[in-house]
């Protein structure tokens, strides 16, 4: 993490207690070497409850939304964050049905490929829909719900040459039949719109002794990303969801 300079010497007195709170906490100052520690938040840095801790979170960190949802600045210098990818979905989809526009569902097709060594093991002993039920990290869901001016992330590496890297964040301006332009956020091409393919990604299973075969665009929603995807990212203003 890396804390920029204030503003005003208000903001950098904040900025110097906020930094010297957070380097306690990793060289255990005050907390108990041997086993588990609790850690108090300072009252300051919490959001007070209102409504739901997802209408909390994505109010406090989207204040402005129904007035910058169009504002690609004010879209991609903020997120909320969490640790795990079930928490990031239900943000995502939470923020994404303020927007104006109308969405579009883009549908993965699955299938599987056994391990090598599993003779007893076939395709057809998993219904279609447990393929698309299943969701991890840094890999498209089977549902992907969009919306145009919705922020996104690159889910690997398409092209390094124009920018399209793993975790590079777009904005979606068009939604097609077969395809879904992007316009570039961050990196050194902002600003270019480039079109995405839908790719064919892998992912195993070592429980299930299979790998997930999913043909579906590289991008997730990006309004939240787990606190491992945000390593990398600039943000001015963050949220962090700990529910759980």
């Amino acid at each position: 993490m890396f804390c920029s300079m204030g503003t005003s010497v208000y903001e950098s007195e904040e900025i110097s207690a906020f930094s010297s709170w957070i380097l306690h906490i990793r060289d255990g100052i005050g907390l108990n070497v041997f086993g588990e520690s609790k850690i108090r938040i300072p009252t300051d840095l919490c959001i007070q409850p209102r409504d739901t801790p997802i209408s909390d979170v994505v109010n406090s960190t989207y204040s402005d939304l129904s007035t910058c949802y169009a504002d690609y600045k004010y879209l991609v210098e903020r997120a909320i964050l969490a640790p795990h990818h079930e928490a990031v979905s239900a943000i995502n989809s939470h923020v994404v049905l303020q927007f104006p526009s109308e969405s579009r569902c883009y549908l993965s097709s699955d299938s599987i490929e056994v391990d090598p060594g599993q003779p007893n093991i076939m395709e057809s002993d998993y219904s279609i829909e447990f393929l698309n039920s299943l969701r991890v990290g840094n890999f498209p869901d089977h549902d992907l719900k969009l919306k145009i001016g919705c922020p996104v992330i690159l889910l690997g590496n398409l092209d390094q040459s124009i920018g399209l890297v793993n975790g590079t964040r777009l904005v979606v301006t068009k939604l097609g039949t077969w395809f879904i332009e992007v316009e570039i956020l961050t990196g050194t091409n902002i600003g270019e719109r480039v079109f995405l393919p839908r790719l064919k990604l892998s992912e195993r299973f070592k429980s299930l002794h299979f790998t997930l075969v999913r043909r579906q665009y590289p991008i997730a929603l990006s309004f939240a990303m787990t606190i491992n995807k945000s390593q990398g990212q600039i943000l001015n203003h963050v949220g962090l969801y700990l529910h759980k």
